[in-house]
Order: C-alpha cells, then sequence, then structure tokens
C-alpha cells in the first residue's frame, strides 16, 4: 500500500484537516454513511450510480477506502438492486386477439457508436 505524501494533507481553519484540499472524514459516528445516506437521497443527484456518486463526492471529501465505501453503500440500496441487470429473458405468450397484450423489451448497456 501506497503511503499519502505528508504535503498532501493540511490544516484548516477550525482545526479541520484537508487531504489535497478535500475534507477528510474521520471514521466516527456513522459519519461517513450519513454523508453517503444524504448524497444518496438529495434531490440534485438524480439516482446517481455509484461511479457518479463517487466522482461527485471526491471533488469535496475524503477518506481511505472511499470508493470501496461507496460501491458497498450502493449494493445495498434496495432501488439500485431492481434497476440492475435482472436474469434471463423470459417466454411471451402469444395472444390470441390484437392488443391483447403488450410487451416491450427494454435494451440496456448497449456501446456508444460515435
Amino acid at each position: 500500500m501506497l503511503m499519502k505524501s505528508v504535503e498532501a494533507f493540511s490544516q484548516g481553519g477550525y482545526a479541520v484537516l484537508r487531504y489535497q484540499g478535500r475534507l477528510c472524514v474521520p471514521n466516527v459516528d456513522d459519519l461517513r454513511e450519513q454523508i453517503l445516506r444524504e448524497a444518496h437521497s438529495s434531490w440534485y443527484s438524480i439516482y446517481p450510480r455509484a461511479t457518479k456518486m463517487y466522482r461527485d463526492l471526491r471533488e469535496v471529501y475524503w477518506w481511505n477506502g472511499m470508493k470501496k465505501d461507496i460501491a458497498g453503500f450502493m449494493a445495498k440500496c434496495p432501488n439500485f438492486q431492481r434497476a440492475s441487470p435482472g436474469g434471463l429473458s423470459q417466454d411471451i405468450c402469444i395472444p390470441t386477439l390484437k392488443w391483447e397484450d403488450l410487451v416491450m423489451d427494454f435494451i440496456v448497456s448497449l456501446p456508444h457508436t460515435w
């Protein structure tokens, strides 16, 4: 494991410790979990994925294992689990009348073509 450079850390006003200008968050009283819950449920987040949430939070906060903590938090989220790819496709019954059933298939995670 690489050691962080001492020069990368600084102490600001009100005895706030910063790493490369970002606020260092200690692991006390579930403070990190509270930050993750707040960021996840914010009106501005529009239900972020783990990568977007990490990119947004790393601009302001820092702690060891931050990316892993965010991925673990998102994996426990029931909405995230429902939105994740499910299983195999299911057979569709053939209707006897027109417009008796309407079925749509949503294909996600296709590569970009630009």
